[in-house]
């Protein structure tokens, strides 16, 4: 399941990286139709969720038990 929420993220974020270029890309070139600067925003809604996941999947985790010394 984390793998492929992780695959989903990492599409995503692509897709979001383009969408913003695009536009950056596109504004000095033409006047965009004001709909253009709202495309990242469904990328950016997947992403908030699947972030915050990955970020706390860490902590969510089994407690590790005491290192033991090494002897």
């Amino acid at each position: 399941m984390t793998a492929l929420i992780r695959k989903i993220h990492r599409w995503t974020s692509l897709l979001f990286s383009l969408a913003v270029a695009a536009i950056f890309a596109g504004m000095p070139v033409m006047t965009l139709p004001e709909w253009v600067y709202y495309l990242p925003l469904p990328p950016l809604a997947v992403l908030l969720p699947t972030g915050i996941y990955l970020f706390v999947l860490p902590y969510l985790g089994k407690p590790e038990g005491r290192m033991q010394a090494a002897e």
